[in-house]
């Protein structure tokens, strides 16, 4: 028998927050494309750039549309779930492919842009260190991340104020190839769509009204990436002689319109800026392997988690998957095309299940719009598929080994039904409340491990007091994903030791109330527990991390005496 709970996320994502990820994302595109765009199309590439950025604009808008619908979450994976189990798992292999293929061209890029020779052996490197920091579980790089996109923001502006005088004297060349030859090159560029998928992740944990703060979030950087890409994509074919500079055109506009000291600022702003984007990939990546696998559509190893609260293997593949795209293609136009297939394919899924949707309310006029971006992109999907054979066989690879592992997960490998804990009566925080005038309880004990010194404190004082119950809270901790479904179910380790706990709590006469929740920050999370519970009193074991550990993801105990109110006394028993 599984003990389903809803999980409660709260609702603490603000516009500007949200906006600041969402540029970390979405921001990186220009990084690349305009290079790209450069080398498909030379000195014509300021037209193509223009209707990548009018696309771009439509589908954020689109995506304004999208988040308000959707305000649990509104990623290709978990808006086509109400029409289709199946497509929505081809979404989510399709965003599979893009968050594989952003981590390799991120990270590829970076290390073009810091100008070290053998690109892609740093790129593996890096790929590999960032998987291994994941591996000690999501840290405390929120705060960098956020402070790098403000800064790359800032820096790409002033790029282009400082363009401006050049601006009127640019002697523009318009495509001359045949319609197909010029649709082509469009197809190719369309790179700057990636990011505005991840704002549809995050509505789950945006503050309400979703759609109003998906909004706020959504058009400064959508004006922010399509307006400053067109302009600097104009500002780069008044460039006498330019050639080359696929890989770093950014620090060439630099170089040429203000300096090479400049150029050296924007090449460390917008490294650290893409290998943040790669950071956030392969994080993207772990965790949508382990929702997939939370829903039984991944076999049960995939949501198997390490002692940091983090997947093994799907983080193990987040991880070699991009390295080994990285041995077989490091070419970055070769990339891009890889990267194009994954991401408007999921995008394609998104608007037109969206828009075909009779369910949910809709504007004609927002239906439409839907409808027809969804068939652009459609068209843009099927042309990469016959003319970049290189990207079908990957998207068709990662569906093929997506689907048979699906396959295996629902007909060859039947995980065992857990067995019943005995007295395992788990609750949420709201549950707990709900039935809090029924049993007084003044303090609470954070469990981690069986602490039978821990519980004998708890004993002792719930004893002292005249008091019956104990509150026993544990946060299981689970790796950071907004895509989190709405129900999830206690580990079985969480229900052995809640269980034993008990057992012990019983022995003497007291009641256990066992509370049990998922996140990422235990410390915040037991201490909202805490407020909500309207306990005076925490008591809880000392930490057993290294100093490098609690470095890298955050010390629990000073994250709950940090967040706990001001009238709730924290105990730390050795």
């Amino acid at each position: 028998m599984m003990i389903l709970k809803r999980v409660e996320r709260p609702r603490e994502l603000k516009w500007y927050q949200a906006g600041a990820m969402l540029y970390g994302d979405w921001g990186t595109s220009k990084a690349y494309v305009l290079g790209i765009a450069f080398a498909l199309a030379g000195h014509a590439s300021w037209f193509f750039l223009g209707l990548m950025s009018l696309l771009t604009a439509i589908v954020g808008i689109c995506y304004m549309i999208v988040c308000r619908i959707y305000p649990d979450g509104g990623g290709v994976y978990s808006s086509v779930k109400p029409r289709s189990q199946l497509l929505a798992v081809v979404g989510a292999f399709l965003l599979v492919a893009d968050y594989v293929v952003t981590a390799s061209l991120s990270s590829l890029e970076a290390f073009h842009y810091f100008n070290f020779e053998h690109a892609e052996l740093w790129a593996m490197g890096a790929i590999f260190l960032i998987g291994a920091l994941n591996w000690l579980g999501p840290g405390k790089g929120g705060n960098l991340a956020t402070g790098i996109a403000i800064a790359a923001s800032c820096v790409a502006g002033v790029l282009f104020l400082s363009t401006l005088p050049h601006l009127p004297h640019v002697q523009l060349q318009w495509p001359e190839a045949g319609l197909g030859a010029n649709w082509s090159v469009f197809a190719g560029i369309v790179l700057a769509l990636s990011g505005v998928e991840a704002v549809a992740n995050m509505t789950g944990v945006m503050v309400d009204p979703v759609g109003k703060t998906a909004r706020k979030a959504i058009w400064p950087v959508l004006l922010e990436v399509s307006i400053l890409t067109f302009l600097l994509g104009i500002a780069m074919n008044a460039i006498p002689g330019l050639h080359g500079h696929t890989e770093d055109m950014l620090r060439a506009l630099g170089n040429h319109y203000i300096g090479p000291w400049y150029g050296q600022v924007i090449s460390v702003v917008f490294g650290f800026l893409l290998l943040s984007a790669a950071n956030t990939a392969v994080g993207a990546l772990a965790s949508i392997q382990f929702v997939m696998s939370k829903d039984g559509e991944l076999p049960a190893p995939f949501r198997a988690l390490n002692r940091f609260g983090m997947p093994w293997l799907g983080l193990s593949v987040a991880t070699l998957v991009p390295i080994l795209v990285l041995v077989v293609e490091h070419d970055v136009v070769g990339l891009a095309a890889l990267y194009a297939i994954g991401v408007v394919g999921a995008i394609t899924l998104n608007l037109g299940a969206t828009a075909t949707n009779s369910g949910i309310a809709l504007e004609k006029w927002e239906r439409a719009l839907l409808l027809v971006v969804s068939v652009i992109l459609f068209v843009i999907e099927i042309t990469i598929c016959i003319q970049k054979h290189n990207a079908l066989m990957f998207a068709a690879t990662v569906l093929t080994v997506g689907l048979g592992l699906r396959f295996i997960a629902k007909k060859v490998v039947h995980a065992p039904a857990p067995a019943l804990v005995p007295n395992a009566n788990v609750l949420t925080v709201s549950e707990a409340v709900e039935i809090a005038p029924l049993y007084k309880s003044s303090f609470m004990v954070g469990l981690r491990a069986l602490n039978q010194p821990l519980l004998d404190e708890a004993i002792l004082r719930a004893k002292a007091l005249g008091e019956k119950s104990v509150y026993l809270a544990l946060v299981e901790e689970a790796p950071a994903s907004i895509e989190m479904p709405m129900e999830l179910s206690p580990s079985n380790e969480s229900l052995e030791l809640f269980a034993k706990a008990e057992q012990e709590l019983e022995k003497q006469g007291i009641m256990a109330l066992p509370v049990w929740q998922l996140g990422q920050n235990p410390g915040r999370m037991l201490a909202r527990a805490a407020h909500d519970l309207g306990v005076n009193t925490v008591l809880i074991g000392t930490t057993r991390r290294s100093a490098l550990i609690s470095l890298l993801r955050g010390d629990v105990l000073r994250s709950l005496a940090s967040n706990l109110p001001r009238t709730c006394r924290l105990l730390i028993i050795g």
